[in-house]
Order: C-alpha cells, then structure tokens, then sequence
C-alpha cells in the first residue's frame, strides 16, 4: 500500500506527522455553539483574580456566580474585586441589589443568562466566576422547579441538620418522598434541605415536579474549570484572609451594613462572616467574644470550601486544576488554550 502512495501524498503524510498537538488540533471544525468559560472553585483560592486575568487576555466580561456580590456595601466580606480593577474589565451581577431586595437561584438565572446574550453580543467572551455551585449548576442546566426559597424556613431546616446530622433528616425526607430520596445519597446536605423545604411549602412531593429546563446545555458549549488546592494549603490560606479582611475593616463593614438593614435581609445576614460578626456585635465584645468571632469566622469558611469541593465533584462538565500543581500561571495558559483550540 505504502508503494501506491505518489510523492505528494508521502510528503503530506510526513508534514502532518510532524504536526504539533496545537497545530492538530486547529484542524478540528469549529463548533456551532458558543462558547462560555466557568472558572469554579473553593474560597480564598484566587478565582477572581484569575477571571480578571482571562478576561483581559481573550476579550471577556466577567459575569459574577457569587450568591452574596450582588449586594451593595457587602464588599470585604465578600472578597470583591477593588472597583478601580473592575472597572478594566465590564463585570456583571456584581453590587445590582440593596439589602433590602431579595435575591434567589431564579434571578440569577434570568439575570445570568440576559448577561450572557449581551455579552455574546458584543463579541465579547463570557466568563463565569464564582463559587455558588447550586447558581452554576442552575445556569447550565436550568433553575430548579419547585416554589422559591423561603429564608425562615431555611434556616430553621438547616438548623435541624446541623444539629441533628444529615441521616436523621434524610430518613425524615424517605418517609415523605421516597422516590427523591432514593435518587440523592443521605450525605447531599442541600438537596435534602431544599426537598423538605419544598415539601412543606408546596404540601407535595419533590418527585412529583416538573423536570428543569436544559436550553442553555443545548445552546452553549461551557469549557468548566475548578480550580483548587490541597487542603493543606488552602486552609491557611483561608484563615489568612479572614484575618485580612478584618484588618482591612470589616467588622466597621458589617456595623455600617447593619444600620442600613442588613439583619432584616434574611440571606445577606448569614453569609459567612457577616453572621460571625452580627453575632459578636450583639454581644458584650469582651475579648472572649471577640475570640469567638474570629474563632467561628475561620471555621465557617473553611467548612465552605469544603462544601464547595463535595458540592463540584459531582458537577461532570467541570476539569479539576490543582494549583499548586501546575501553577496559577500555567492554569492561566491552559484555560485560555482550551478556549482557543476548542473552535
């Protein structure tokens, strides 16, 4: 066979050998659908400081997946980007609330995709970043069917497990609706949350409900990427930002924030920190309460982050990046030529 080939067809078949996988790869036809990037991953670990980076290097608009950024004044608790670096690069779903409006899964999905759209518009790229996985999920996916949260109700649920565990009120949602529990494991924590509180509200069973739209699943190619660390690093890393962040003034944040309602917003009031501290300043402010404070601040977030590692692990579009592997400068490189490559 080798014989019949003419010259031509020999000197093409070692050009492509020689090929690079960059090279091979542009060869790949371009996909019809656009494309979004989501840049995930636990607290502290440095998303946004990524995304800005991205967003600067390919032309993009960051469109924000943080549940607590929306809210106007709530900035060092939250870990915004400086306004002055915001301002290089158009940011989305970012201060749009008062703490006296309310802010659900729902809207951010209208919101998020509205976004999107005006981005893709423009020519931009759009690029997810933030770490409410139950917000990424919805955007991808489709917002949940079911009646909105309810903040009193939720708290007095997620109150029970805490102190009850997740077995008990899981064996509580088998006996309401045993068909949506056999589809969730006992140790998913927000799903059986989020069925009791459906439960109660609608009188009926989860099972029972519409399935979610999956449009933007079908319309757009998401390239998922959570980026992390070992515990071992992170872990640190998140109690030095809390220290930071209260170096930097939050507890005169969260005082200023609670003359302008923050503790009748039922959602903002627990964020994490946000609650630490209303709770310290309704206090004495004796040390001990202030070492309390500080205590439950870094303990709160560091169970966040490892809510956000169970929560993504199960999330199959996502690639995982360990920095402390490759690096944030390589993550930096590889997300872009995903990108690239991807047409």
């Amino acid at each position: 066979m080798g014989s019949d080939l003419t010259v031509e067809d020999r000197e093409l078949q070692i050009l492509l050998t020689h090929f690079t996988l960059t090279q091979k790869q542009k060869l790949i036809p371009r996909s019809k659908k656009k494309k979004i990037i989501i840049i995930a991953g636990p607290t502290a670990v440095g998303k946004s400081k990524l995304g800005l980076k991205i967003a600067k290097a390919i032309g993009g608009e960051i469109i924000s997946a943080d549940s607590m950024q929306v809210y106007r004044g709530m900035d060092i608790g939250t870990a915004k980007i400086p306004l002055a670096e915001r301002e290089t690069v158009p940011h989305h779903l970012i201060d749009s609330r008062d703490l006296d409006e309310t802010f659900n899964v729902v809207e951010y999905y209208q919101e998020s995709c509205q976004a999107i759209k005006e981005v893709l518009d423009k020519g931009a790229v759009p690029i997810v970043v933030g770490g409410t996985g139950f917000y990424i999920h919805s955007l991808i996916y489709g917002p949940p069917s079911g009646p909105p949260s309810d903040p009193k109700l939720r708290k007095i649920l997620e109150g029970e497990i805490d102190s009850k565990g997740t077995q008990i009120l899981y064996d509580k949602l088998k006996e309401l609706d045993p068909d949506y529990a056999v589809s969730i494991t006992q140790n998913d924590r927000h799903k059986i949350v989020r069925a009791l509180e459906i439960i109660s509200l609608t009188q009926g069973r989860v099972s029972d409900l519409p399935p979610v739209s999956s449009e933007n699943a079908d319309t757009y190619d998401f390239r998922c990427w959570f980026v992390h660390m070992p515990k071992e690093s992170l872990y640190p890393r998140i109690e030095m930002r809390c220290d930071k962040m209260i170096a930097e003034g939050f507890v005169e944040e969260v005082k200023r924030l609670e003359k302008e309602g923050l503790s009748k917003n039922p959602v903002a009031s627990q964020a994490i920190g946000y609650r630490q501290c209303l709770e310290y300043l309704s206090s004495s402010q004796a040390q001990e309460d202030w070492d309390r404070f500080v205590q439950t601040f870094k303990q709160a977030s560091r169970r966040y982050a490892k809510r956000q590692f169970t929560w993504f692990r199960k999330e199959p579009l996502f690639r995982w990046l360990d920095i402390d592997q490759v690096s944030m400068e390589k993550a930096l490189e590889m997300i872009i030529q995903d990108y690239e490559l991807s047409f």
